[in-house]
C-alpha cells in the first residue's frame, strides 16, 4: 500500500479527516483531459509520486496549461525534466518557478523536507558527468530525500573516490554516474553495502558511441548490487534511488 492512501487512513483514524472527505479524495477523477494532455491526477495514490512532466517536446503554453490542473487539484510540488531556459522563462511569467539551467530541470513550489530512510549518495567520475547528476539530485529531492554529492571521483584518480568511504558505506543508495569507460559503478559497486544505480553518460571520445560504451561496461559488472538505467537518465535514476530510500516493510494484512 503507498504512502497516500495510508496517509489517508492514518488520518481518518485520528479524525483529522472525515470518511466522507477520505471518499472523496480516493474518487477524484482519475485523469483530466484539456485535449493535448489527461493530466494523471491518480499518480500518486497509485505510486506515492505526483506525474511528473517531461519538458521536452512540449510546448511552453502547454506545460502551462498541465502545471494549471495539477495545482488546482493540490500538487504542491511539480517537477519538470529536460526544459529549455527559453520554455522555463515564459513559464516563469505564470508559475514561480525554480529552475536549473545546467540539469534543464524546473521546479514549481517548495522542497519537501527529506523522509527517506537514509542518505542518497550522487557521485560522478568527472565534472562534464554534472549536469546528469544534477538532474538525479533534485529528483531526488522533490521526492523527499537527503542527497549528498560526491563530484569527479572517477578512476583515474582513485584516491578522490577512496577519500569519501565514509559517505559511501553510510548510504542507502548510491548514484553512480560516469563517462568515458563507465568504471566508477565498478568501483563504488565494490566498496559499498547498498544497492548501486549506475548512469552511462554520453562523455567520451569518439569510440564511447555518444555513452554506448559506458553503458555496456556497467551492464557487464562485476560487482554484485549494481542496476543500470538509460544513458544520460539521471531523472530515472533519482526517481529509482528514491524508491529505493522509501521502502517499507509490506505486512500481510
Amino acid at each position: 500500500m503507498n504512502n497516500e492512501i495510508k496517509q489517508i487512513l492514518e488520518a481518518v483514524h485520528s479524525r483529522e479527516l472525515s470518511v466522507d472527505d477520505a471518499l472523496l479524495r480516493i474518487k477524484t477523477e482519475p485523469f483530466e483531459d484539456i485535449g493535448f494532455a489527461k493530466v494523471d491526477l491518480h499518480r500518486k495514490i497509485r505510486q506515492g509520486v505526483a506525474e511528473v512532466i517531461y519538458g521536452a517536446g512540449k510546448t511552453p503554453e502547454q506545460i502551462i496549461g498541465i502545471l494549471d490542473v495539477m495545482k488546482a487539484n493540490g500538487q504542491e510540488t511539480i517537477l519538470i525534466t529536460r526544459m529549455s531556459e527559453e520554455t522555463a522563462a515564459v513559464i516563469g511569467k505564470h508559475h514561480e518557478l525554480d529552475y536549473h539551467k545546467d540539469a534543464r530541470v524546473g521546479i514549481v513550489g517548495k522542497l519537501p523536507s527529506a523522509d527517506g530512510l537514509g542518505k542518497i549518495v550522487v557521485a560522478t567520475g568527472g565534472t562534464s558527468d554534472i549536469p546528469v547528476a544534477e538532474e538525479a539530485v533534485l529528483t531526488a529531492q522533490v521526492l523527499g530525500n537527503e542527497v549528498v554529492r560526491l563530484y569527479d571521483v572517477g578512476v583515474a584518480g582513485l584516491h578522490r573516490t577512496l577519500a569519501h568511504l565514509d559517505d559511501i558505506m553510510s548510504a542507502s543508495v548510491i548514484v553512480a554516474i560516469a563517462g568515458m569507460e563507465g568504471a566508477l559503478a565498478s568501483v563504488i559497486g565494490g566498496l559499498a553495502d547498498c544497492p548501486v544505480i549506475a548512469v552511462p553518460t554520453s562523455v567520451g571520445y569518439g569510440a564511447s558511441f555518444n555513452g554506448l560504451s559506458a553503458l555496456l561496461s556497467m551492464l557487464n559488472s562485476c560487482a554484485s548490487g549494481v542496476s543500470v538505467v538509460n544513458i544520460d537518465n539521471g531523472f530515472g535514476a533519482g526517481y529509482l534511488a528514491s524508491m529505493i530510500n522509501h521502502m517499507d516493510v509490506k505486512k500481510e494484512v
